[in-house]
């Protein structure tokens, strides 16, 4: 058996501070990485183009990457349970490590892989890379999992944080001898996301790769990260990280990301740029959180957390649900919002809670539906964030404060005063008042004129209604 070590990547498209790349390099001389376009993932019925054209863009960066510091990044097009260890046995391999994932495919996935690899003498090492703490560290006085955040939060913020790890430096290649070995097992060139299927021919918010993720912390954390707490509500001001893809697939470590906060933290002067700082960390545990829920409780994939949603007697009106995508509900914040992810495959987190709570409260639709749609179209889309934001906003979930209704028209004076948004992205209604946009008080012969719907629903009459169903529901169970 050789020293060769194989990484298997997922979603950790990078070799700056990678757990487990890091290990194998301080264990082996020589380290390859490998990646497997997974058909169980990519045949799913609800995969974004936008999602795979930056992944693809990321596996072209970090192809690049490898050959910078004298390694290689295999490609696979094949079932992992199949391919990974084919591909580890042929090339004489002593271990194959990669980083864990929380999602319920992913760990039995990553079960089977462990199986077949074992079975053929290879050994395995696994590391808590996406995290900065793993899903087994942070637990209630009474060891069990949290399901409310703030405690989450104190207890989370609390721990010490691992710096980044180190960058990865190999310096040996294959041998043509092994390039051969490898072109025999499935190894193939890297497919365009229209070979695959995908095709997306609009402009990505955010370039593929470490190099744009990089960057992109930089500048955020150089200036709108002091103002994060006052502006990130306002979806027409550029006010976010927009790191979210670059998360979602590792194309920056958390590490990173969290060493920049701190400095950010350590140069603030102010008490508003300190507030904006813990604010956005805040965000940052919100997001691990999500993906603790979903290591511990998998069954949110499939649905909602109380007990009183899982029988809800949503409408699930087809009609509506289809105004609701395509943005003609007739509520010009939430159209806006829905056609700027229609449009640039991502939404502000401020409008997807918009969204979201109107399909689930004004329209009565079951939130899964929204789940499987803003799959089809986020290019940042991430089970564990999506599945909890979605619940939060319907009231299923880990939530405290369950009965959570939003006024769209309150929504959009408070967070959309000045109609920017709604103008940018519903460009039908630019010559409206503002006041008319807002509150969606838009005469009837106005909306015929310029081509825009009436309201599909009455708000008001939708909240009582979502009220006593709610109510009866309570009774019942």
């Amino acid at each position: 058996m050789s020293d060769l070590i194989l990484f298997w990547h997922r979603r950790d498209l990078r070799i700056s501070d990678n757990l487990g790349l890091a290990v194998a390099q301080e264990q082996s001389q020589k380290v390859i990485g490998v990646f497997c376009l997974d058909s169980n993932i990519l045949h799913r019925d609800n995969v974004a183009p936008a999602r795979v054209t930056y992944m693809i863009g990321c596996l072209q960066e970090l192809q690049e990457r490898y050959a910078e510091v004298g390694s290689q990044l295999l490609i696979l097009n094949d079932e992992p349970s199949k391919a990974i260890p084919n591909l580890a046995a042929a090339l004489n391999a002593k271990a194959v490590f990669w980083n864990w994932d929380v999602e319920p495919y992913s760990k039995e996935r990553d079960r089977t892989v462990t199986e077949a690899l074992k079975e053929k003498g290879i050994a395995v090492q696994n590391f808590w890379d996406q995290l900065l703490h793993p899903p087994t560290e942070i637990r209630t006085g009474s060891q069990q999992p949290y399901t409310v955040y703030t405690p989450f939060w104190k207890n989370w913020i609390n721990k010490p944080k691992a710096q980044p790890a180190k960058i990865f430096q190999n310096q040996i290649n294959l041998t043509e001898a092994e390039i051969e070995i490898a072109q025999t097992v499935g190894a193939i060139a890297l497919p365009t996301a229209k070979e695959l299927g995908f095709v997306w021919e609009n402009e990505l918010l955010l370039k593929p790769g470490e190099k744009a993720a990089q960057k992109r912390l930089y500048e955020f954390s150089e200036s709108a990260i002091f103002e994060y707490q006052e502006q990130r509500n306002f979806p027409s001001v550029d006010a976010t990280s927009r790191l979210s893809a670059a998360l979602k697939f590792g194309a920056i470590g958390i590490r990173t990301v969290w060493s920049a906060s701190n400095a950010a933290m350590e140069k603030s002067d102010r008490e508003q740029a300190q507030a904006g700082v813990k604010t956005w960390q805040q965000e940052l545990a919100w997001r691990e959180f999500y993906q603790h829920a979903m290591y511990w409780f998998p069954e949110l994939a499939e649905g909602a957390f109380r007990q009183v949603f899982k029988t809800f007697p949503y409408d699930n009106k087809p009609e509506h649900f289809q105004a609701w995508c395509e943005g003609k509900t007739g509520y010009p914040i939430v159209d806006a919002a829905m056609r700027q992810m229609n449009e640039t495959g991502w939404m502000h987190n401020r409008c997807r809670m918009i969204v979201a709570n109107f399909l689930t409260k004004d329209l009565l639709i079951d939130p899964r539906l929204g789940e499987k749609y803003f799959e089809q179209k986020l290019y940042d889309w991430d089970l564990s964030a999506n599945n909890g934001g979605w619940q939060w906003s319907a009231s299923s979930g880990m939530d405290p404060k369950p009965v959570r209704i939003f006024n769209p028209a309150s929504q959009a004076q408070k967070f959309d005063p000045k109609a920017e948004y709604i103008r940018t992205w519903v460009p039908e209604l630019r010559t409206v008042d503002t006041e008319s946009l807002l509150t969606g008080k838009i005469s009837p012969l106005q909306r015929q004129a310029f081509g825009y719907p009436q309201p599909i629903v009455d708000h008001n009459q939708q909240q009582r209604e979502f009220k006593n169903r709610y109510s009866q529901q309570k009774t019942d169970s």
